[in-house]
């Protein structure tokens, strides 16, 4: 591990930091500056923006989204096994069994506790 090894790497992380600073500190001095009431006001995909954006929604969209999150990134680890499942061999479809069913046990747990249940 020669320090001139590192050269690329110094050199990859200067260009980028010099592209940052250019974007940061060039480009916002470029374009025109026009501010105005109807400039300024919010506006999301074409619809007219009605009411105060803080209001309350309810903890069961925010549980629904961070299960699918925990779910999905969960599904990301059969990746491996899919493309390997030959390598792995017995001891491989074994541990992948035991990874399903503690994602089962995970599963039913929070049908158990109700946290998909739009009705109550």
């Amino acid at each position: 591990m020669e320090p001139s090894g590192f050269l690329p790497i110094v050199l990859q992380m200067l260009v980028a930091l010099g592209f940052v600073a250019i974007v940061l500190i060039v480009v916002p001095r470029l374009g025109p500056r026009r501010k105005g009431a109807k400039k300024d006001e919010n506006f999301e995909c074409g619809i007219e923006s009605e009411g105060n954006a803080r209001m309350p929604v309810s903890i069961k969209y925010f549980m629904t989204a961070i299960l699918f999150v925990l779910f999905d990134v969960e599904v990301i680890f059969f990746y491996p096994y899919a493309v390997n499942f030959r390598a792995m061999g017995l001891e491989g479809f074994l541990a992948v069994l035991l990874f399903i069913s503690i994602f089962l046990l995970g599963f039913f747990y929070v049908l158990r506790k109700g946290a998909l249940d739009w009705e109550k």
